[in-house]
């Protein structure tokens, strides 16, 4: 497509089909409905909607939106900033409607736009391309790594311009015939590796996958030709070598860097300490000089150094326990033992960081959120020392996970995805938080991205085969599930292929997945508690007390309290939705006595509201209120959906109503901290039900209609049956009869076998009574 370009007389607003963005705030609204837009993507918007139909160079971008002086990859974070733009304004790459990628040299808006009421801007002829050459990107990556060492070496394959390289750290061989140094001084290199914008580092998680995979032995140091094997399946570059001597009373640290496939000598390092308590900072030595020898700049390594005593820890001993908790995990997913290994470490240095964070790491994959969020605290607590990206990944996860503030975590988790855009962990927890309020597209480019960087997971395919299922896209779901399976790591996807066959209507698929998780640990637990949910949604509410039962004693095995107790939380809202307001105080009571997290707190007081005990419902709310003032997800979802409830229990549905506007923004997210779905939609759910009290049945009925049409978030959650049963009643109410009836023969269709003594379903065969 081609545009005249016409100069625009102002532009404070700037509008193109239906959005308009504000250029001084960075603002972008759709139809009037604001929508998130990160600052850096704002301004790279902003800055090619106003020059819509001419050619932006790639380093023009990076100018202004940057500035020379900043110190960042800038390539990744403008690609990062472009994704962000595509995904808000829904635009396919490979065939855009707004933003259309020049190769080689930039971008172009190609749609129409008009600025503060002037008219849009089109035509027929494009301005001629900016002539300025940007001699960053024509000079090959190759060339500037034989430069930055004098010119002894170069690499043989070329690479993009500013790509990062890939380096795998194999065994440093300790020749001191001291145990402390067998592994450390390797994990101490790869933390100070890390630190460089300009490397990725291959996880030891990768290396251990691929040994097992070529059927060879693990050891702390590798033989040439099968580290060069390894390096290069990992698609690594240079493969990184050392060892560590004593000399006399000295230790004298040697790196070498190697063409991962000649095996030619790329460069070398050395460095050397006087004494034993100088060893880490010899280490922090080395690599600086390594990564200045592979190109980056002294300025760049002196930004992102921090030295590894501060790091890490200034005790040899201490680290090598944290590198023994790190080698547990990663060979063998031993969450337990690591956890012994990290605390082992902070016990001899109480000041130790990045071990208390690696400690609630693993007690959260366990399952222990208590536990994980007093680690995280501590390390919150401690961070001050630590390197730049280790400080980023703490206060993320402290913001994220203890304090609950989703604004401030994902400024954290921003910053290290564009400082270190291979960051894994940053992008999967960008996607977290954004699906947490709903925002798909966002979180979906997050997961894919975190997907496509190295190593590849069987829990990233699950989160974007959800993330497919909760946007509808069921085809896409299905095909990220062979390609799962094709990467031989769908092991541990029987729950989302059990939500996957709820969704088809698949009983068989169900039955499969259900038999396969038998006995699982960690697994069998969640896929009891889908079958419960199952029999629930279809009524069967006797069969979904004893599946949950067994859901909740499988996770106390394997799991921990914590997942034990949000099954009875579920169970307990299950039972005061149906109207078994004794059982609901029952398991309520069961859950609040277990634990005391987020989610099973709310869970708790909305079965409790549920089963009219207004008294002790008010205390609960007030008690979530006080301890998570600064939380995300309580002051958008939950609290409104129980200060609804509680204002529809004294009899005040307009201010239930009124209630439930904070959760307007936030309300088709998935707001648990666990995969588990029994959260979701609730604040549609209890305005359906306001609005029915307000004999507003027009309104009602879009609410219902809403929770309907979102069928990949609310999958067989029990308001996504009782969602028929409150559109029945709000077709009743504006008098649509042959609607009602309709609607009442649905949900009874739904509950043809289900027990005949809930009151809910008593009430419901009662009112369509009233049309036969």
């Amino acid at each position: 497509m081609r545009l005249v370009t016409t100069k625009v007389q102002s532009r404070e607003r700037i509008s193109f089909g239906d959005f308009e963005l504000d250029c001084r705030t960075g603002e972008l609204r759709r139809n009037d409905v604001p929508l998130k837009l990160q600052p850096q993507p704002a301004k790279v918007l902003a800055i090619l909607a106003a020059r819509a139909g001419e050619v932006v160079t790639r380093q023009e971008l990076v100018d202004q939106v940057w500035g020379a002086d900043t110190h960042v990859d800038f390539e990744h974070g403008l690609n990062f900033a472009v994704r962000q733009i595509r995904s808000v304004l829904e635009d396919d790459p490979d065939k855009p409607v707004y933003l259309e990628t020049i190769p080689k040299r930039g971008y172009r808006f190609i749609a129409p736009i008009s600025s503060d009421g002037q008219g849009a801007r089109l035509g027929q002829e494009e301005s001629p391309p900016s002539r300025r050459l940007n001699w960053k990107v024509l000079i090959p990556a190759a060339l500037l790594l034989m430069v930055a060492v004098g010119g002894m070496f170069y690499l043989r394959r070329a690479r993009p311009p500013l790509e990062k390289l890939t380096v795998m750290v194999d065994g440093f061989a300790n020749h001191t015939g001291d145990p402390v140094f067998d592994d450390i001084i390797r994990q101490g290199l790869a933390i100070q590796l890390e630190q460089s914008p300009m490397l990725r580092v291959v996880a030891e998680e990768q290396i251990h996958d691929t040994l097992k995979m070529m059927g060879q032995a693990d050891s702390p140091s590798l033989a040439p030709a099968l580290a060069r094997e390894v390096c290069q399946r990992t698609n690594a570059t240079i493969l990184l070598k050392g060892s560590i001597s004593l000399i006399g009373s000295q230790y004298e640290l040697v790196l070498q860097a190697v063409d991962c496939t000649t095996g030619e000598s790329l460069a070398s390092a050395d460095a050397r300490a006087l004494d034993k308590n100088q060893v880490l900072e010899a280490a922090t030595r080395l690599a600086a000089d390594m990564r200045t020898k592979l190109g980056e700049s002294l300025s760049s390594v002196r930004r992102y150094t921090t030295p590894l005593a501060a790091a890490t820890t200034p005790s040899l001993a201490a680290l090598r326990c944290y590198t023994q908790g790190v080698q547990a995990q990663a060979d063998q997913f031993d969450y337990k033992e690591s956890i012994s290994w990290f605390e082992k470490a902070i016990e001899l240095d109480p000041n130790f960081a990045l071990a208390y964070w690696a400690a609630g790491e693993a007690y959260g994959d366990l399952g222990d959120i208590n536990s994980a969020k007093e680690y995280m605290r501590k390390a919150f607590e401690l961070r001050e020392p630590v390197s730049a990206r280790e400080k980023w990944l703490i206060e993320g996860d402290y913001y994220y996970h203890v304090v609950g503030d989703a604004l401030r975590a994902r400024r954290s988790f921003e910053l290290l995805a564009t400082v270190y855009p291979d960051s894994q962990y940053a992008h999967n927890s960008l996607a977290d938080i954004a699906e947490m309020t709903g925002n798909y597209n966002v979180g979906l480019a997050e997961y894919l991205e975190a997907l496509h960087i190295p190593p590849q997971s069987s829990v990233l395919y699950r989160d974007v085969i959800n993330t497919y299922l909760a946007m509808d896209r069921m085809e896409d779901a299905l095909a990220a599930v062979k390609d799962a399976h094709a990467a031989g790591l769908d092991t541990n996807l029987s729950a989302i292929r059990y939500s996957i066959a709820f969704y088809r209507g698949d009983q068989h698929g169900m039955e499969q997945e259900a038999a396969e998780a038998n006995g699982k640990a960690g697994i069998e637990d969640l896929v009891l508690e889908l079958e419960a949910d199952t029999a629930a949604y279809a009524g069967q509410l006797r069969k979904a007390r004893l599946l949950s039962e067994r859901a909740a004693d499988s996770a106390e095995r394997s799991a921990g309290r914590e997942i034990s107790a949000q099954y009875f939380a579920a169970s307990a809202v299950r039972e005061g939705l149906f109207g078994e307001s004794e059982r609901a105080k029952q398991k309520a009571a069961i859950a609040k006595n277990y634990v005391s997290g987020r989610d099973i707190a709310f869970g708790v007081a909305l079965a409790v509201a549920f089963a009219g005990d207004v008294p002790a419902a008010e205390t609960l709310t007030n008690e979530l209120s006080e301890k998570y003032p600064q939380d995300t997800i309580v002051q958008c979802n939950y609290l409104p959906t129980l200060r609804a409830k509680l204002a529809l229990a004294h009899s005040n549905p307009e201010q239930a109503i009124a209630m439930l506007e904070p959760a307007s923004s936030c309300e088709l997210g998935l707001p648990g901290y666990s995969y588990y779905n029994w959260t979701n939609l609730y604040p549609v759910y209890l305005r359906g039900e306001a609005y029915l009290a307000a004999q507003s049945g027009a309104k009602a009925s879009d609410e219902f209609r809403k929770i309907l049409a979102h069928r990949g978030i609310v999958l067989n959650e029990p308001i996504g049956a009782l969602a028929y049963l409150g559109l029945a009643r709000a077709y009743a109410l504006s008098g649509d009869k042959e609607r009602a009836r309709a609607a009442y023969h649905d949900f009874l269709a739904l509950w043809k076998d289900a027990d005949s003594d809930i009151p809910v379903f008593k009430q419901a065969k009662a009112e369509l009574l009233k049309f036969q």
